[in-house]
C-alpha cells in the first residue's frame, strides 16, 4: 500500500509541474491522471490481495 501511496503522490505532482494556465498541457490533462487512476488500480488491489497459506 506505501507503493501504491508513492504513485498516488508523484501523480499529483506530475499534475502540478504543469506550466499551462489551469494545467491543460499534456502533464494535467494526461499523463497525471493516468498515474493517478494507475494508483488506485493499485491500492485496490493491495486491499483485495489475499495471499495464499
Amino acid at each position: 500500500m506505501i507503493i501504491g501511496l508513492g504513485i498516488l503522490i508523484s501523480g499529483f505532482t506530475i499534475m502540478s509541474l504543469d506550466s499551462e494556465p489551469f494545467g491543460f498541457g499534456f502533464l494535467g490533462i494526461t499523463l497525471g491522471p493516468v498515474v493517478v487512476m494507475a494508483g488506485f488500480i493499485f491500492e485496490i488491489y493491495a486491499i483485495l490481495y489475499s495471499p495464499k497459506k
